[in-house]
């Protein structure tokens, strides 16, 4: 059997198996058993300790449970209100109005949670009944909100950078670093749509509200303050090379207890909440990295990602051809599987492909987490769908036709990122090359 026709029957066998129900890591697991079965000479069971130790020991991988915490915290406090709050008066004058602070609160939550669901529910949990209540067109306000709830991946710090650049040996902080001025873009591409939008259908928008001074604006402002000095300790931190993406997020862990204290939202019951809600999320996605890393090493034991690529480059595909094939690739597997399954799952076959095609390893991380942000908002597996029909009750389907021109935006914004690579690649070779 040829090593495409083997990866081919591992496909099968890996989608039957998650098709059974069965946990995502430990399926990672049966296919990398049988994967290195093939080669009789290889102890499956030692390969597969080795394997998941080696994927397991690494300290890069404890940012992961800490951002997770401070995420949670974050959560349990009134973050969401006082970004409302301090937001409202300053887009009052935009086309649009109220539908901004979706996209901005969004985006400045992601800079403090990591995580595309926490922004979604965070920041609609407050944003979303404002809305409707003040007569804001349904669509728009909860398509607005999933699309830029796809945020918390792409704005550090993000828990799907830090599992790419485990998979991927990569630095955390590069990969930080990299998706700041696409994350912006993206913003700037959400807002410009509603801007557009709201001239284009005047009377779809609700009378504007009464004039809100400046000093008034400046006050409202004050409660933007902790958010603000929050974001500049974790990403700061990073970004003056005070300290690693690791230590900052144990300051974002202490910053958001401190700030979960002083608002008087911390308590043993939102603690213990807190931690254990991190500490099941945490422990998924290390059993699904362990997992992804027996499959890994079963892959190379095999051979098939070097002969996929010798397979693949025998096409002779431009980089624009291979990019779309994998862009196609990556929004058929989001449509059933979530985002940290899908970079786990097609680490090993698609980095070789990848390095064969002379494309940058970190370039190439922000264009996953897009095409990973483009999966959060497609049925029927969308994460944040599913937030948004806990919130609204509606169809997960009828939401994800509510998120289509957002989804169509994120294809610009993969277009830009492939044509302009050094949108991803300027800022950390401006901040680490030049040192």
């Amino acid at each position: 059997m040829s090593a495409v026709e083997l990866s081919l029957v591992l496909m099968i066998l890996l989608f039957a198996v998650l098709g059974s129900g069965v946990w995502i890591a430990l399926a990672l697991a049966v296919c990398g058993f049988a994967a290195v079965m093939t080669k009789v000479a290889t102890p499956a069971g030692q390969v597969m300790a080795t394997s998941m130790w080696a994927g397991s020991d690494s300290w890069d991988l404890t940012a992961l449970p800490m951002f997770i915490w401070m995420g949670e915290i974050l959560y349990r406090t009134k973050l969401s209100d006082d970004m409302f709050e301090g937001l409202a008066p300053w887009v009052q004058r935009l086309p649009g109005r109220l539908l901004h602070v979706n996209v901005i609160g969004c985006a400045i939550f992601a800079a403090v949670s990591g995580s595309s669901a926490a922004t979604c529910a965070t920041i609609g949990r407050i944003a979303l009944p404002e809305l409707l209540k003040r007569g804001y067109d349904e669509k728009m306000a909860i398509g607005t909100l999933a699309g830029s709830g796809t945020l918390g991946l792409l704005i550090p710090p993000s828990i799907i950078m830090i599992v790419y650049a485990t998979a991927t040996d990569q630095s955390i902080a590069r990969l930080f670093i990299a998706g700041v001025i696409p994350g912006i873009m993206l913003a700037l591409l959400f807002m410009g749509f509603i801007i557009v939008w709201a001239l284009l259908n005047k009377e779809r928008m609700p009378a504007p509200d009464p004039h809100v001074p400046y000093m008034a604006r400046f006050k409202a402002s004050r409660r933007l303050i902790p958010i603000s000095l929050l974001i500049l300790g974790v990403i700061g931190s990073i970004y003056g090379g005070l300290a690693s993406a690791t230590e900052a997020a144990v300051v974002g862990v202490f910053l958001s207890l401190f700030m979960s204290w002083w608002s008087g939202t911390l308590s043993v019951a939102s603690f213990r909440d807190a931690l254990l809600a991190a500490t099941r999320t945490s422990c998924m996605i290390a059993f699904i990295l362990a997992g992804a890393a027996f499959l890994t090493a079963a892959m190379g034991f095999t051979g098939i990602p070097v002969a996929l690529a010798e397979w693949i480059t025998a096409f002779n595909l431009p980089p624009w051809a291979l990019l779309s094939a994998l862009t196609m690739f990556y929004i058929l597997l989001g449509c059933f599987l979530d985002g940290i399954s899908m970079v786990v799952l097609t680490t090993s076959i698609i980095i070789p492909l990848v390095q064969k095609a002379g494309f940058d390893l970190i370039w190439f991380g922000i264009y996953v987490v897009l095409v990973v942000e483009m999966a959060q908002i497609t049925p029927p597996v969308g994460f944040n769908l599913y937030v948004l029909q806990g919130m609204t009750g509606r169809n997960i389907f009828v939401i994800g036709g509510y998120t289509l021109p957002l989804f169509l935006l994120m294809v610009v914004a993969v277009v830009l990122v492939a044509t302009f690579p050094g949108i991803a690649l300027w800022l950390p070779s401006t901040m680490f090359d030049t040192r």
